[in-house]
């Protein structure tokens, strides 16, 4: 759950506060944040994200047939599935959340942050794809995390 208490950091505080911090003009500024907090925040999402979807599937593995009955939607089971249908929705939902954090989020901030040499307009473009991938993330949390958990806490999916 660190993973997902930092995307909301990231998309609830540190945005926002971002951009109030740019649209002072007479304050400090977001250099600390960019400098200081972000690039340690960053390292502890994108490795809590990998790690909190190994942990899931390791946690699915232990039960017989759950992890490829949970990505393969339940179609194989016979009969089908509900609960690795609901199941697998969750693990896609947290697959493609992984992948937009190092595939999307991590190689844009990198640009951002100055961390890998990039044009302004190359900062521009960054800028964009690692929100919108983030907010994505944001927006796949709930239902993410709904799917996972419903089905082995009598949730009626």
């Amino acid at each position: 759950m660190f993973w997902i208490g930092l995307l909301y950091y990231f998309n609830a505080v540190q945005t926002p506060g971002l951009a109030a911090a740019a649209a002072d003009k007479g304050g400090p500024g977001g250099a600390g944040v960019n400098k200081y907090v972000a690039p340690r925040a960053l390292l502890w999402f994108r490795w809590s994200a990998l790690g909190t979807w190994f942990l899931g599937a390791y946690l699915l593995s232990q039960t017989h047939g759950r992890f490829v009955g949970a990505f393969t939607l339940g179609l194989i089971d016979t009969p089908a599935s509900r609960a690795n249908l609901i199941m697998g929705i969750g693990a896609w939902l947290g697959t493609i959340m992984l992948f937009n954090v190092w595939g999307l989020i991590w190689p844009n901030q990198k640009k951002i942050l100055g961390i890998v040499p990039a044009t302004d307009d190359e900062k521009a473009k960054a800028r964009k794809v690692a929100l919108y991938a983030s907010r994505t993330n944001f927006l796949l949390s709930i239902p993410m995390l709904m799917c996972m958990v419903g089905p082995t806490h009598g949730l009626p999916f």
